[in-house]
């Protein structure tokens, strides 16, 4: 009895520790996995500065309102169209600027008077974000919602921060805070399920001139991804708007919000943004983001007359899209309807074209297979010419994988064809066309079993 005691008590200390490593790593909740399957989304940006026939100036608009919000008037809105050319890109999910640096609300708001029931359009009675949100279920997209409070120039809030001293600021400060809320619980209660709740600039800290907002999201959305206070960020921004990310690019991070106001003990903060941390402790993917019109030193994110020359091509756009959802992150892309509320022909058109040539890149694989183990081979029928991969990890069981290699059996001798580190939700890889029999996935170092959702092999001419 004393051996079979003996054996049991060092079986369970041989297996508690790989137990414990294995518990050790950071997971997705159901939510954000719902973030990384989708992909790419996109984001439209919609204000009354749309119809104002000038250049959109970021810093005037922060301080100088638009005198008459009347100008406001998109005859032939149609937010079915906007989703079509959306979906045609591959977006699974879309996000609508509820307000954004105006101040302005393109919605029915019982709490903010500046808003669709103060313009003559449609009588005061049009809602967009209810239109909006209609088309994504219509055509089966994630509606989100993204709502714009650091910055009001009808009511001077300049980066939160409501203008003037001493008690009239500080009462106003906390009118502010509290309108903030109000319009929060009237987006997240009216219009069902939502994919997101998105704060330009975060939310701000509710502890000082911040709204509390978590809690109200909580409440009325809690499946909903949230993006982000200082409390809490369900993604991170990328680090830039270029649509890429860095690599390697982990969706592990040292702290559960990607805005953190400490830092301290970390390395740089943007490096971090770009690339996440392998040995962070909290699941904080990446996102990228990026406007379609941004060739020829333009970016924007709002539509401006004579910019249609500023879409990026096909080339552009698959190359980030190899830089984003290839390393690991989620794409936003932003769209921009005109003043007849519209998105323009040249920009779906675009997206048409971009969406058909993912598809034709990667809907065909030459051979795809999966497992648990640290070495898959794919074998093909014949001797072929390669010169693509995807890799997928099963996240929900956490970033297993810290370095893998491809090789490719070329003459009968196998070769390495790429290499590299992070993996996550799909890593996609382009090399030098080899003319190969078999390719295999090697993982050469991981922190607990690979567990391989995804190893497909592709020759993309």
């Amino acid at each position: 009895m004393k051996t079979y005691f003996y054996l049991a008590i060092l079986l369970i200390v041989s297996i508690f520790p790989a137990m414990g490593q294995e518990t050790d790593i950071p997971r997705p909740a159901p939510h954000q996995l719902k973030w990384h399957e989708s992909e790419m989304g996109v984001v439209f940006h919609y204000d009354l500065h749309v119809f104002d026939g000038i250049k959109y100036g970021q810093g005037n608009n922060r301080v100088q309102p638009i005198e008459d919000y009347n100008i406001f008037n998109p005859t032939q809105l149609d937010t079915d169209q906007w989703i079509r050319a959306a979906k045609a890109a591959g977006a699974k999910f879309a996000v609508l600027t509820a307000t954004h640096e105006t101040g302005f609300a393109i919605y029915q708001s019982d709490v903010n008077p500046y808003c669709l029931k103060a313009v003559k359009w449609r009588d005061g009675k049009g809602d967009i974000i209810r239109d909006f949100v209609n088309s994504c279920r219509k055509y089966d997209i994630m509606p989100g919602i993204y709502v714009g409070i650091r910055w009001n120039s009808l009511f001077g809030v300049h980066n939160f921060k409501v203008q003037g001293e001493g008690e009239f600021a500080a009462n106003r400060q906390q009118w502010y805070k509290h309108f903030c809320e109000r319009m929060v619980e009237e987006l997240c209660s009216r219009y069902g399920d939502l994919f997101m709740i998105w704060f330009d600039g975060g939310a701000d800290d509710p502890k000082g001139d911040g709204p509390d907002v978590l809690p109200i999201i909580s409440k009325y959305q809690p499946e909903c991804l949230f993006y982000h206070n200082v409390d809490r960020a369900d993604f991170r921004w990328g680090g830039s708007e270029s649509g890429t990310v860095g690599y390697p690019c982990w969706s592990s991070f040292p702290y559960p919000f990607s805005h953190s106001n400490n830092t301290e003990g970390v390395r740089n903060h943007n490096d971090l943004l770009k690339q996440g941390d392998k040995d962070g402790r909290y699941w904080v993917p990446a996102m990228a983001d990026t406007p379609l019109r941004g060739m020829n030193g333009r970016h924007e994110w709002f539509w401006e007359p004579d910019d249609e020359q500023t879409i990026y091509p096909v080339d552009s756009l698959m190359n980030m899209y190899y830089k984003s959802v290839g390393r690991n992150a989620t794409l936003i892309v932003g769209l921009t309807p005109d003043t007849t509320g519209l998105i323009p022909a040249g920009d779906a058109q675009r997206l048409k074209e971009w969406g058909d040539e993912i598809n034709r890149r990667f809907s065909s694989p030459l051979a795809s297979t999966f497992g648990q183990k640290k070495s898959l081979t794919l074998k093909l029928d014949k001797v072929q010419p390669v010169n693509h991969c995807i890799i997928q990890e099963n996240i929900q069981n956490g970033e297993r994988i810290r370095q893998y290699k491809v090789e490719a059996k070329v003459n009968g001798k196998w070769q390495t064809v790429c290499e590299g580190e992070s993996v996550g939700h799909k890593r996609i890889e382009q090399f030098p066309a080899v003319e190969a029999s078999a390719l295999r996935l090697v993982i050469s170092r991981s922190v607990a079993q690979p567990d391989i959702r995804n190893f497909s092999i592709f020759n993309v001419q």
